[in-house]
């Protein structure tokens, strides 16, 4: 391949040829330098472990023990139950916040500035000691009960969890409520639909493709609070670990083994928020592609 030029001080054309010249790719010399460190740390890090005083057998002989099994069918009771409530909740506060009733309103404001600037762990200890409030609870004359029967680690944990979770639901599905078009709710009054009919059919099913990934990254942070149940003595995986380790004195090898499991759940459940989040935005990437 050749280019023309004139050479205005001589006035004679000149050809140069550019054919031999060679293509240079660009060299990030930043990148590369930053890949190293890091390649450098992972390896150390890597290598700290393998050399420290770590026994593995006891890893591999505690992995799949029935304690540690247990725990992990318990924690993943408390998410699905906590998140449970979580989304109930937030569904319904979601709705007074948005509604024109001013007493409403107020409540639901008033209900996420409370459980959300409380700390879990806070409420779930206060979950589990309300009997130094309410002794009984019940109708007196007609039935009543001992608190302290009623709040079990697991009712107390269901309840600390899953109140605070709503707190933080409730501005997700706001937030989602908010994000559709309000000719969609103005054409849903137009034939007729109920309130309920028209949240059910119209709203929260456009809703969803932007209230679906944070409640996901909800569900997994769930995962991980329920280990905070372990103060009350609810036998999640954490908590049975930890009884493992106080009879055994081997305290990083059974906390390596309840690591594992919260990273194997949490690994399961984000492929399964792909697929959902997926699912949800058929329709915004059929628009983004048409546009």
């Amino acid at each position: 391949m050749t280019t023309a030029t004139t050479d205005r001080s001589t006035g004679g054309d000149q050809q140069y040829e550019i054919a031999h010249l060679k293509l240079v790719p660009k060299r990030h010399v930043g990148r590369m330098i930053a890949a190293a460190v890091v390649l450098a740390l992972l390896a150390a890090l890597v290598r700290a472990f393998s050399v420290g005083q770590i026994e593995w057998s006891y890893v591999s002989q505690f992995l799949f023990s029935p304690a540690i099994l247990a725990g992990l069918y318990n924690t993943l009771v408390m998410t699905v139950a906590a998140m449970t409530l979580g989304i109930v909740l937030g569904v319904v506060i979601a709705i007074m916040r948005i509604s024109g009733n001013p007493v409403l309103s107020s409540i639901a404001i008033g209900y996420v500035w409370v459980f959300r600037g409380a700390p879990a762990l806070l409420q779930l200890m206060l979950w589990f000691n309300l009997a130094l409030i309410f002794p009984t609870m019940g109708i007196p004359g007609l039935f009543e009960f001992r608190t302290v029967d009623i709040m079990t680690p697991f009712v107390a944990a269901v309840l600390g969890l899953g109140i605070s979770q709503g707190a933080y639901t409730s501005e997700v599905v706001r937030s989602g409520l908010l994000s559709v078009d309000s000719g969609q709710y103005e054409a849903a009054r137009t034939i007729g639909m109920t309130q309920l009919k028209m949240l059910r059919r119209i709203v929260l099913p456009q809703a969803m493709r932007v209230m679906v990934p944070p409640i996901g990254n909800e569900v997994i942070g769930m995962v991980k609070l329920t280990s905070l149940a372990s103060v009350i003595q609810y036998s999640e995986i954490l908590h049975n670990a930890q009884i493992i380790y106080f009879a055994n004195t081997r305290v990083l090898e059974l906390l390596l083994v309840a690591s594992f499991w919260y990273l194997f759940v949490v690994s399961v459940l984000s492929v399964g928020q792909h697929y959902i989040e997926r699912y949800f935005g058929r329709g915004s990437k059929s628009i983004r592609s048409a546009v």
